[in-house]
């Protein structure tokens, strides 16, 4: 977020009406669960990019834990669903991306604690 002087002489962050909040879209992505495995999808590295821009869209990288994931086509969907409710959105796309493929070291620190994977 862009700093600059306010009226007051203070400085202070500059709020950008258009641009969706980037906490509010990772929030909405984690609401997305995997239906095999009991840790929301960020969580376990599957979210590669979330790009913001100016005019509220936002434009998402994510992969799968394998190319012949069962949900394959329904896991983007869910995401491009929870993020488009997210206010400032004006739009929500989603790509699958295979490179880097996911492995386990993607997972945080949480998902290996619920997954008994240390």
């Amino acid at each position: 977020m862009q700093t600059d002087m306010t009226p007051a002489g203070a400085t202070g962050p500059i709020a950008h009406p258009g641009l969706p909040d980037e906490d509010a879209v990772v929030a909405a992505i984690a609401t997305v669960f995997d239906p095999e495995i009991p840790v929301n999808i960020y969580e376990l590295g599957l979210i590669y990019a979330i790009d913001l821009h100016d005019d509220g869209r936002v434009e998402i990288e994510m992969t799968l834990t394998a190319p012949n994931c069962p949900s394959a086509q329904e896991l983007p969907e869910q995401v491009r669903d929870a993020v488009a409710k997210v206010d400032g959105v004006t739009n929500a796309a989603v790509q699958i991306v295979w490179d880097p493929p996911w492995d386990m070291s993607r997972m945080s620190d949480d998902a290996r604690l619920a997954l008994n994977m240390f």
